[in-house]
């Protein structure tokens, strides 16, 4: 069995999002390199964040639990999380367990970065 392999970019835009460009699965071997890139040392992390999940082939519970805890912090710091180009399968696996009512999800990196 082969391990996953997940790649991150990222990049704040002109207003202070925070865009976290992934490429890859999304599993126990790789969630701690998600939670990575969705962390900053304390203080620094922008509370208004974007994944782009568009080259993002898999995501598992690991993954989601990732999303809760990222959603969770950016709330207490009065930010928020929004995903963009979330595939079908990563969108299934969200309505399943209920995120998407939590987590805007929006077809574009465009129209997530829009207040």
């Amino acid at each position: 069995m082969s391990q996953a392999h997940l790649s991150v970019t990222r990049h704040t835009t002109a207003d202070g999002v925070e865009v976290v460009a992934l490429a890859g699965e999304i599993d126990h071997t790789t969630a701690g390199t998600f939670r990575q890139a969705l962390t900053a040392p304390a203080g620094t992390a922008a509370p208004h964040t974007v994944v782009d999940f568009r080259d993002v082939s898999f995501i598992d519970s690991s993954g989601i639990n990732v999303l809760v805890a990222a959603n969770n912090a950016a709330c207490t710091r009065g930010g928020w999380l929004r995903l963009a180009h979330t595939p079908t399968p990563v969108l299934d696996l969200l309505r399943i367990v209920g995120l998407d009512a939590i987590l805007p999800s929006h077809s574009t990196l465009e129209d997530a970065l829009t207040p």
